[in-house]
């Protein structure tokens, strides 16, 4: 079956994109840190407690659509610590514009995995762990199946391992 696709393909008839995430990716900003111990302190708290999740992945679905951007969607909760390293990586400049230009951000509290969790549900996904990252195109398709809680131990990559990721899904 590979090898007809990759014939099909090779003619034009068919695109391989869907058989590996990233393999039209934008390439990752490169990071100017090499490691975590080098994030601004303190990290930040970057879930809105108070926030409305649906209303923001409503809104973030109109301008991804409008734009032509993905929407990433961080589930996690400000007393996780990878969520917290996570969003740090989010903010270093380079990434923070890399982000900007390839999704809409929406961060959703979940508490300690008892609140907005029928985002998750939503898409047939039950929360286990946090971060979890959930990529989607503008018509609100799940396009990281499988993926989501890659980045739930976040402690343990480098900077420039956690935009890798976050680039895998643009194109």
């Amino acid at each position: 079956m590979i090898r007809r696709l990759s014939v099909l393909a090779a003619a034009g008839a068919v695109s391989l994109a869907f058989l590996a995430p990233g393999a039209h990716a934008a390439p990752a900003p490169r990071v100017r840190i090499g490691s975590l111990a080098e994030l601004p302190t303190p990290l930040p708290y970057p879930y809105d407690v108070d926030a409305d999740a649906e209303r923001a992945l409503s809104a973030a679905l109109k301008r991804a659509k409008a734009t032509h951007r993905k929407v990433l969607v961080d589930l996690g909760g400000n007393w996780c610590a990878d969520c917290r390293i996570l969003a740090a990586v989010m903010d270093l400049p380079e990434v923070a514009a890399f982000v900007k230009a390839h999704y809409e951000v929406v961060m959703v509290d979940v508490g300690r995995l008892d609140r907005n969790t029928q985002i998750a549900k939503r898409y047939g996904l039950k929360l286990e762990g946090v971060p979890s990252i959930l990529i989607l195109d503008g018509q609100g398709r799940l396009l990281d199946r499988g993926h989501e809680p890659a980045l739930a131990d976040a402690r343990s990559m480098t900077p420039q391992a956690l935009a890798d990721w976050l680039a895998r899904w643009t194109d």
